[in-house]
């Protein structure tokens, strides 16, 4: 008995979808989205887009952007931001967040969005194309 529980236990882990996705959250705690493979879920589970190398799509396939050396830009090439360490500034150079750790800030100091295990380019992907 004690090994099929165990047994039941290791594939209930295994197959748990929180062990193929990073979860995104609002400063409330609630899930406003996933990523699973560099593709971008909202928090009822439908595909908003995906990343290829430094190239942003969304969920049509169209190209909505690029990163490029801490910059980025929108699918016609404008720059619409940059990064600085872990500050993120918008065209014109105004602070507009923060990324501490697991947690962006807003410009102001204000929490916005807790992520659980992204790298901090898929951060900066979903804050400036899907938030």
């Amino acid at each position: 008995m004690k090994n099929s529980l165990l047994i039941l236990f290791i594939l209930t882990f295994l197959y748990s979808p929180n062990n193929y996705s990073q979860q995104i959250y609002n400063s409330n705690g609630s899930n406003i989205g996933r990523v699973n493979d560099n593709q971008y879920y909202d928090g009822t589970g439908k595909f908003i887009g995906k990343t290829s190398g430094d190239n942003i799509y969304n969920s049509n396939g169209s190209n909505i952007g690029r990163i490029d050396d801490n910059y980025l830009y929108n699918g016609s090439g404008s720059m619409i931001g940059r990064t600085n360490d872990n500050y993120l500034y918008d065209r014109t150079g105004s602070n507009i967040g923060r990324i501490g750790g697991d947690y962006i800030y807003d410009g102001s100091g204000k929490l916005i969005i807790h992520v659980n295990g992204l790298s901090r380019k898929q951060i900066i992907v979903y804050f400036y194309f899907f938030y």
